[in-house]
């Protein structure tokens, strides 16, 4: 535990000898919360880009058909 707050550059607060566990998690536990809540809120606006580009994609697919058709001509016994 000790290695990981100085990693983080933890102090201890005034009054104190060392980083308590208690202080080093209060401040984790916050940023974990809000990196959650950003990391959903900017999962679900890529997943709205991407709905967006596929409705397009779809969209321009229906426009344009796959292939063509051309008018019958009569020909053969019948026609003559």
């Amino acid at each position: 535990f000790l290695e990981t707050a100085a990693y983080f550059c933890m102090k201890p607060k005034m009054g104190e000898k060392e980083v308590s566990p208690h202080s080093f998690f209060s401040i984790w536990h916050e940023f974990s919360s809000d990196f959650k809540e950003f990391w959903k809120k900017e999962n679900k606006l890529i997943l709205q880009e991407r709905v967006k580009e596929a409705e397009e994609v779809c969209r321009q697919k229906k426009g344009k058909s796959l292939y063509n058709i051309r008018p019958k001509h009569d020909s053969g016994i019948v026609s003559k």
